[in-house]
């Protein structure tokens, strides 16, 4: 059997999945700290800068169109909401002690199905209101 074989086929358990996508998501919001400072800062100043941080989501900067800003601030959105959700499964299992298959893979796909139901009600606001 050769090694790509084996890589794609085998079929990793959802509290992998969550594992991983725990540590991608941190590393997204490091990655993406100037952008969340950036917001936060031209939000927060002034009106005319809200108006300014409001048109680039609106109509984009640069040739840079609107929504591939919104397409990464849902990503940022993403991101944290599956930290967060993840974090909190990983707090709850330290505090009780819940560390059985069972409740490790329900768990997970909770973990899952949230962040994923949660960014898509977020992306409807974001994109359409």
């Amino acid at each position: 059997m050769r090694l790509v074989d084996a890589i794609t086929g085998y079929r990793y358990p959802p509290m992998a999945v969550v594992s991983i996508l725990h540590r991608v998501s941190g590393v997204i919001m490091f990655l993406l700290l100037p952008f969340i400072i950036w917001m936060f800062d031209t939000s927060l100043s002034t009106e005319i800068s809200y108006e300014r941080f409001a048109r680039v989501f609106n109509v984009g900067v640069g040739g840079v169109p609107g929504w591939f800003f919104k397409l990464v601030a849902l990503v940022l959105i993403w991101s944290y909401l599956l930290h967060l959700i993840a974090g909190l499964r990983h707090l709850w299992m330290d505090a009780t002690h819940a560390v059985g298959l069972k409740f490790g893979r329900q768990s997970a796909n909770f973990t899952m199905a949230a962040s994923v139901v949660l960014t898509v009600l977020l992306g409807v606001k974001l994109f359409f209101f």
